[in-house]
């Protein structure tokens, strides 16, 4: 077999083969850089587009850098240096009370009581459905609200109380939050009792010798007692503090606390089962005075509009801005009718509908603000001196303005008219029936549905109410809330206080039907805020929508026709805190319980101070020092100050500060004896410092 041989390329050869490698290196060289070049070349590309992702992480990266910057300047820096930027650019703040009553050597002496009023003390979950699974002892009411907007539906369903019974609804149980956290803040940064109890802290109050009486402020008064024993636990804790101080308790009440321990005061005298059986010495023996702030005595307009239709100035202001969106299915809910519901079982509320009728708060041709005019003027400081000698000039005019009587009128035109050109129809008897439109929404809410067209024509056909009809009117339109309402509270005046029937629970919380307590060393004082529009009377108009809706709504186009009127925005206002008018707030202790007189048999001396508002002069001082809002009045240094001193063991009489003080109610009273005569007799209406307008129309109603 022969061998094949390769032939050896030649010198040329092996030349040119070397060649041809090299270039097709150089070539693959070349692609190879290109290629590598339009990579990079790419992702620059790429890197140009911004999209809006990128814009909004960038954004959100730089503000939260930003933030944790400044919270790093801020908890570094010294802690007087926000007071220092303060101070410079404000001037210097007074000192609060705390640190000014501590230099002149106050000390604490008596137990300090807080009773907290509606909304603001704090509740908390011990038993619920298993939408609330998680939430055992957290808290469904104050806080930071986190369950209202993670699952709003559960949360009204856990707020609710029964329908029928005004308690527990099955398988659910929230109860009051206890101890002084109760209450100190509502919500973070938003403070109630926080303010007074810092302050009394710096003269040496501490938790022993200050007490937060916490309770569900959802229930009737004497449910409280009937379901947690509130009532019970508040007398044991006060006996506690007595006891160990050796010193009689001042009381501070706030807002419907107020009613709720006037209510405790006649609960804890009356014999048991139905009272605390303390006995009728038990307040003289255990309280040394009792400070209202913010007393709804009698009760509030604003009541009367929140269980008509879910709402007051407000809410119809933001009706208003944004017509239909609160009364429409948004994101699943009705949020009115929601709020309507919910709050329709909250019995409380009942306790601060108007109490004593067409009496006290007028007729379809009287009130006692007659010639009442909104004043832009306001003061700049808590000068009362100043606010008497303006109060003539500045809060009542010759001129005929509306009639405050007419708490509810359907239309402008009814509000203004002549009583004796207003052409009414009865509705107490008109047929109600289930023939409205919306008869998909009858698991939202509670008991409009059940009225009718014929039932919304005929509330509609009497056109205007006053506090001597607007109590029918709730009966016809709420029948199921004002039957639990008839069974806890009343509203009348009484006739004859010795008549037995006066003993019973319902009457406790009405200072025109029950007696104060026998205890003649007793104080009582009534704090209160002025010189802010309060809600006085309504204008409504039917709303007769398609969808699911609350039948009636105030009249957000109804405005008075010159800048001295006081109706804006469908509500009529008058001088009071926002919430509470001076009528309401100072009449007991200006008259029904001046001196010797049948609803204070024992003579408790009384004594008023009004706060005359002024709001921050800027974002620095928060909610101010000096206001005299219903709340804000909480953080007023010099109300704080007139609760300390009488803490610290002075009285109305030796504390300047503390005497009565008061001047935007004396132009009511001389309107107010007009029928108050007749069932009021041997009320004093002469305090220790009247006005001229006081002083001219006499001293007794009745010699």
């Amino acid at each position: 077999m022969s061998m094949l041989r390769r032939r050896k390329p030649s010198d040329n050869e092996k030349t040119s083969n070397l060649e041809d490698s090299e270039g097709a290196e150089r070539r693959d060289d070349e692609e190879e850089k290109k290629e590598k070049h339009n990579k990079v070349k790419k992702r620059v590309e790429e890197k140009k587009k911004w999209s809006c992702l990128d814009s909004c992480c960038w954004f959100v990266g730089c503000i939260c850098s930003i933030w944790w910057f400044l919270l790093f300047l801020y908890n570094a820096m010294p802690a007087s240096f926000p007071q220092y930027v303060t101070q410079a650019i404000t001037g210097p703040l007074p000192d609060p009370p705390g640190v000014k009553l501590q230099k002149e050597g106050l000390t604490p002496k008596h137990p300090v009581v807080f009773v907290p009023g509606i909304v603001t003390g704090g509740l908390e979950l011990w038993e619920g459905h298993q939408c609330a699974d998680g939430l055992f002892r957290k808290r469904l009411w104050g806080g930071n609200f986190g369950e209202v907007f993670k699952r709003p539906l559960c949360w009204v369903e856990h707020m609710s109380l029964d329908n029928e019974t005004g308690l527990d609804p099955s398988g659910i149980r929230v109860r009051p939050v206890t101890g002084l956290v109760a209450a100190d803040y509502f919500a973070p940064g938003y403070f109630v009792w926080a303010v007074l109890i810092a302050n009394l802290a710096r003269i040496g109050y501490e938790e022993k010798t200050m007490y937060m009486a916490a309770y569900d402020w959802r229930l009737s008064f004497q449910n409280t007692e009937v379901r947690d024993q509130t009532l019970s636990r508040i007398k044991s804790n006060i006996e506690l503090m007595v006891n160990i101080n050796g010193k009689k308790v001042v009381v501070v009440p706030h807002s419907m606390g107020v009613l709720y321990f006037l209510h405790f005061m006649k609960w804890v005298e009356s014999p048991a089962p139905m009272g605390g059986g303390g006995g009728s010495d038990w307040c003289a023996k255990h309280i040394k005075a009792v400070m209202n702030i913010g007393g709804p005595f009698l009760g509030v307009p604003k009541a009367v509009s929140g269980l008509f239709s879910a709402e007051a100035k407000d809410i119809a202001v933001a009706r208003g801005i944004a017509p239909g969106f609160l009364d429409k299915d948004v994101f699943g809910l009705q949020t009115l009718q929601h709020v309507m519901r919910m709050t329709r079982t909250w019995d409380s509320t009942m306790s601060m509908i108007p109490r004593g009728g067409e009496t006290i708060w007028g007729d379809l041709d009287w009130s006692p603000e007659e010639g009442y005019v909104c004043s832009p003027k306001k003061q700049s400081n808590n000068d009362t001196t100043a606010a008497a000698d303006n109060v003539t000039d500045n809060v009542f005019s010759q001129t005929k303005s509306a009639n405050y009587g007419r708490i509810i009128s359907f239309g402008k035109d009814v509000a203004e008219l002549d009583s004796s050109k207003i052409e009414r129809a009865d509705f107490r008897g008109a047929v109600k029936g289930s023939n409205l439109a919306n008869m998909t929404c009858l698991d939202v809410w509670t008991e409009y549905h059940d009225l009718g067209l014929g039932g919304i024509k005929a509330v509609v056909d009497y056109k205007v109410y006053t506090t001597g009809s607007v109590l029918d009117l709730l009966h016809f339109v709420a029948p199921k809330l004002m039957k639990r309402g008839d069974d806890h509270f009343s509203y009348g005046i009484a006739e004859d206080l010795d008549d037995p029937k006066y003993n019973h629970y319902k009457y406790w919380s009405n200072p025109l039907e029950t007696k104060l307590p026998n205890a003649p060393d007793m104080e009582i004082y009534s704090m209160y805020g002025v010189g802010i529009p309060t809600e006085r009377a309504y204008v409504y108009k039917s709303n007769l929508a398609a969808d699911c809706y609350i039948p009636f709504q105030i009249d957000t186009s109804a405005d008075g026709e010159n800048e001295g009127s006081c109706l804006k925005g469908g509500v009529f206002s008058v001088n009071g805190d926002e919430t509470v008018p001076v009528l309401s707030a100072g009449f007991m202790c200006a008259k029904g319980w001046r001196g010797k007189t049948r609803f204070n048999p024992s003579g408790i001396q009384t004594y008023i101070r009004e706060y005359d508002h002024a709001p921050p002069a800027n974002f620095l001082e928060g909610r101010g020092t000096q206001s005299g809002a219903h709340v804000d009045i909480m953080g007023n240094f010099a109300l704080i100050e007139d609760v300390m001193r009488v803490a610290a063991g002075a009285t109305g009489e030796d504390c300047n500060v503390c005497r009565s003080t008061i001047f935007a109610f004396y132009p009511l009273l001389p309107n107010l004896t007009r029928l108050a005569e007749r069932q009021l007799c041997g009320v004093r209406v002469l305090p220790k410092k009247v006005s001229p307008v006081v002083r001219n129309s006499g001293g007794d109603l009745c010699t």
